[in-house]
């Protein structure tokens, strides 16, 4: 990286050059910083979906150690962020996320735990809206001998206030579809803890972290559509930006080392538009009930559990009562089996 250097808030510059930039498919990929990036080429209020994995600071150029992985095909040219000025470097990225988010935007950001704390507390000092914290479990944790195995990261689910967020409740299973032991597969799918197990691209070119393909589509499907814009700050190895195209959105972003910027694009423009989509699960739905979310009323929950006793007096199972009372009700299943523990009903 000869001839960069680092100016305040942490930018790295070439004096008198202006940012680079690739559009390929009609997505604009730009070659340098995210900060003043973003401030100069992407509008306030914009964005539908940021995803991003910014530098860990953690002397990324040696990730090899932490990992016991032969570097010989991953891209030169990674920039870390000195440990003692991440605190910065996070607030003003995350400022420019927040101006381009659209309000009801929605922001991921992913991180270890070394510097989470400068990620938190530059989030508490914006009008972003926690979502969720959700912990990402993974195979290939870092390896000890002293402490436990570190096998998970953070993901910040964050919105921005003001407008309707985009969360596909069914994007990729419906909320009446159940496992072989009859449980929710939507509410096991939507929990806060996800086991997804990073890529292996042994032989391949890569950068130095990259996110894998399902965590990725996971993310957009639930907090995006087809056509919605998605950014990256931190475009690294063009994971995002290569899921952002198989899954039909239109991309922009930064990645500020020219060795990865040069090595990437190249890929990006043998990607095709919608490649994921025929791989992705169609799920099955049954559509919104009447009356989910409207108040029970007195007359509803005597006739519940009228109606429940009568059915169950009948020789019908459980499960297929709930279903039938789904239907005279307007109810979903958990709603009426809520409803009938309250009333201690009974099996």
């Amino acid at each position: 990286m000869a001839g960069l250097i680092w100016t305040h808030p942490l930018t790295l510059i070439r004096p008198e050059e202006t940012m680079r930039s690739v559009t390929i498919n009609g997505n604009t990929f730009y070659n340098g910083d995210c900060v003043p990036g973003a401030e100069e080429h992407i509008p306030e209020n914009t964005v539908d979906l940021i995803i991003t994995d910014p530098p860990y600071g953690i002397n990324g150029d040696r990730l090899h150690r932490h990992y016991n992985r032969d570097e010989g095909f991953v891209v030169e040219g990674y920039v870390e962020v000195p440990v003692d000025e991440y605190g910065e470097f996070s607030r003003a990225w995350i400022r420019q996320a927040e101006r381009i988010l659209r309000p009801g935007g929605s922001l991921y950001i992913v991180s270890g735990y070394t510097n989470l704390y400068h990620i938190l507390a530059a989030l508490r000092e914006t009008g972003l809206a926690e979502v969720n914290h959700i912990i990402w479990h993974y195979n290939f944790g870092v390896y000890t001998r002293r402490k436990y195995v570190s096998s998970h990261y953070h993901i910040l689910y964050y919105e921005k206030p003001g407008g309707r967020r985009t969360f596909n409740l069914e994007a990729r299973y419906g909320t009446d579809e159940r496992d072989p032991g009859n449980g929710s597969l939507n509410y096991c799918d939507r929990e806060d803890v996800w086991t997804i197990n990073r890529e292996y691209k042994p032989g391949r070119l890569k950068n130095k972290n990259e996110l894998p393909t399902e965590l990725l589509v996971k993310m957009m499907q639930y907090s995006s559509n087809e056509g919605d814009l998605v950014c990256d700050m931190f475009l690294g190895g063009f994971s995002t930006a290569r899921v952002a195209i198989g899954l039909n959105r239109r991309v922009t972003g930064f990645e500020i080392s020219e060795p990865v910027f040069a090595a990437k694009t190249a890929e990006i423009r043998a990607t095709k538009p919608g490649y994921l989509l025929p791989g992705l699960r169609t799920p099955e739905k049954t559509g919104d009930p009447p009356n989910r979310g409207k108040p029970w009323t007195d007359a509803e929950m005597g006739r519940l559990a009228v109606r429940f006793a009568e059915l169950r007096d009948a020789g019908m199972t459980k499960k297929d009562a709930v279903a039938v009372l789904g239907q005279e009700l307007g109810r979903g299943r958990w709603a009426i089996e809520r409803m009938l523990k309250g009333l201690d009903t009974g099996g």
